[in-house]
């Protein structure tokens, strides 16, 4: 008799990267250390490329844009103590903004961990608060654990989990091989909560409004978003991080929540006798729930947070939800597209106020840059009064196309952002729009653009404060302090990182300074010194 012998057991390296690969991973964001070594070059013999950030906190906000502009799991890695520490604020970020991710941390060797101190801190208590769940991974069972953390992580609602491993664990054989596990939002179920019959609500409205939020983009519900809104008559407000769910161009789009302009924005869902909230989470808030109006719940969770009341909550695939709406619709359209219309010139508007001729004003930057960049561009945002201003007014041509960080709203984002959505997107030009504040925790990583040929365009609105925080000061009657940023030249600045440079301070300059946008063969930092007063009469 024959007996055949079985293939030897992986490394738990080899595991780990043959999970990653198999679940759709090409790039794993990180730093390298001593204890993530064997880890680094299992990803590598897979194909998976680890791109070296300047440091690991801006390496986790790569990880998390890679995750939202493809729709796959973005992976982290640093090493011990100071590394790990670094990761902590990327992670409570990916957490926060609902973003699949799976942080990894390299430990001291297992025979150490209970007693050395050098560079030793405890990851299961720092990452628990900010992470879905902090495991370790240890190499008896690595197969289970890392089917855990990628289910974990892309679970409703999705976030970071991070894992611990020792650097003496990576290199043992650990039993298994890849089998994964479902990674995507489960489809075609309805549960209905409440008291009282959801669609004879929805049709008794008269003046209903759709809210569309993040969990409407997981569960990719834009066919069925257009399907209700067109059917029904009803307009639709998006969440920032759910822009490009619903089309920015269609009769029956309302505008983008909390972004500039938001009274108008908010005056339509006071004004409303039902808001339809399809997979909107309230860490999309920036402002509180403050209006009265009735709302039904429909989302892949209960309405656990309670942040609004909801006499009915459909629950399961929020296109499935939406689908079971439109099969029970009957009735008149309840808004006319010219009434939309009339409410999206009041918001225009809004969003216009302050802008003053002859000067470099936010609103103009973002028009002249999305008119720039072709319609597939990718956008990313970094925090302060810019955002809100591009988060209304750039118009989104489709879903995944825009990262705008909401949930822990840390700066430093857009850049590494916009690094990482060309390096997984490759097909797609990627621009970031940052406040000068933003891009100086963060310029650095211009020069990782630079050495991987990657041609993404920065554009930084030079106003030389950290606007948001002055304005709130002067409304409590405080001078501004600790504000200032003075003394950057970003021209100079991307010279030394291998980047093109230009200044802009007119509307014609800007225009001149991002000609030829989707050709560029070099990263571009535009320095747009702008006039910040036009914020004053925005927020």
């Amino acid at each position: 008799m024959t007996h055949l012998s079985q293939p030897a057991p992986e490394s738990t390296a080899a595991l780990l990267a043959g999970y990653l690969h198999a679940a759709g991973v090409r790039h794993v964001f990180g730093y390298p250390g001593e204890s993530v070594i064997d880890f680094i070059e299992a990803a590598r013999h897979r194909g998976i490329g680890v791109v070296s950030a300047v440091r690991e906190g801006t390496a986790a906000f790569m990880a998390e844009a890679s995750a939202i502009a493809c729709g796959r799991p973005g992976v982290c890695l640093s090493t011990l103590g100071p590394g790990s520490t670094a990761v902590l604020n990327g992670v409570a970020a990916a957490t926060l903004d609902r973003v699949p991710v799976l942080a990894v941390s390299g430990q001291i060797e297992s025979s150490r961990e209970q007693f050395f101190t050098h560079q030793v801190v405890d990851h299961d208590r720092m990452f628990a608060p900010v992470s879905k769940l902090a495991l370790r991974l240890d190499p008896a069972s690595a197969d289970t654990v890392i089917r855990k953390a990628l289910r974990t992580a892309v679970a409703e609602r999705p976030g970071a989990v991070h894992l611990t491993v020792t650097a003496d664990a990576w290199s043992v054989p650990a039993e298994g091989q890849v089998s994964l596990p479902p990674l995507g939002p489960a489809v075609a179920t309805v549960d209905v909560h409440g008291a009282g019959d959801p669609v004879r609500t929805l049709t008794a409205a008269r003046r209903p409004v759709i809210l569309a939020g993040i969990a409407a983009l997981r569960c990719a519900a834009g066919p069925e978003l257009i399907r209700l809104a067109e059917l029904a008559g009803i307009p639709v407000v998006v969440s920032p991080m759910a822009k490009g769910v619903f089309p920015e161009d269609h009769p029956y789009f309302a505008g983008v929540l909390d972004m500039a302009g938001y009274r108008v924005v908010w005056d339509l869902l006071a004004g409303a006798d039902l808001i339809l909230a399809a997979g909107f989470d309230p860490v999309e808030l920036i402002s509180p729930w403050s209006v009265a109006t009735p709302v039904m719940h429909l989302d892949t969770t209960p309405n656990t947070d309670q942040v609004y009341a909801s006499a009915h909550e459909l629950t399961g695939h929020v296109g499935a939800i939406l689908g079971w709406l439109c099969a029970q619709w009957a009735g008149e359209p309840r808004w006319a597209e010219a009434e939309v219309a009339a409410y999206r010139a009041r918001l225009r508007a809004a969003w216009l106020a302050g802008r003053a001729e002859g000067r470099l004003n936010p609103s103009d930057v973002v028009t002249i840059a999305r008119e720039a960049a072709p319609p597939g561009a990718i956008l990313t945002t970094d925090v302060g009064s810019h955002k809100l201003m591009a988060g209304q007014a750039w118009q989104a041509a489709e879903p995944r196309s825009v990262l705008i960080p909401n949930g822990l709203s840390a700066m430093g984002f857009g850049v590494p952002a916009a690094i990482a959505a060309r390096l997984t997107r490759p097909d797609r030009p990627a621009i970031a729009l940052v406040g000068d504040g933003g891009f100086a925790m963060a310029a650095t990583e211009m020069r990782i653009a630079s050495a991987l040929g990657l041609p993404v365009t920065v554009v930084v609105f030079a106003d030389n404060s950290l606007n948001r925080i002055e304005l709130r000061q002067q409304l409590m009657g405080y001078s501004p302090t600790a504000t200032r940023i003075d003394g950057m030249d970003l021209v100079t600045m991307a010279e030394a990182m291998g980047c093109d440079g230009a200044r802009a301070d007119t509307p014609a300059a800007l225009e001149k300074a991002l000609d030829g946008f989707a050709s560029r063969s070099c990263p571009l930092i535009v320095e747009a010194r702008v006039d910040p007063a036009q914020y004053e009469a925005q927020f």
